[in-house]
């Protein structure tokens, strides 16, 4: 993968939209992980429907119950391993 988007704060979700589609034009494949209040970002439905076209969106299952209880994943829910296999397979980190 090219890119892995890192997603921490709420703030960084907004930003991440914008990001997937400019990482798409530009030819790069991406992926995404969601920790701590990054998971919010997954209420957006214009988010959760640009990650079909990433290579993988995890969520960190702690984080996803913490932040959004009782709500359906919309992505993988992982771990930290997962964050770490991810950062792992990338050439970029992007920190949101």
């Amino acid at each position: 993968m090219d890119i892995l988007f890192h997603v921490s704060t709420a703030a960084g979700g907004r930003l991440l939209y914008p990001l997937l589609l400019a990482a798409a034009r530009a030819g790069c494949s991406s992926g995404a992980f969601f920790t701590h209040e990054g998971a919010l970002a997954l209420r957006d439905t214009d988010l959760t429907a640009a990650l079909v076209h990433v290579e993988r969106a995890v969520v960190c299952e702690e984080s996803w119950h913490r932040f959004c209880p009782g709500l359906p994943c919309p992505v993988e829910a992982g771990s930290q391993t997962s964050n770490s296999a991810l950062m792992g397979e990338t050439r970029k980190v992007v920190s949101l």
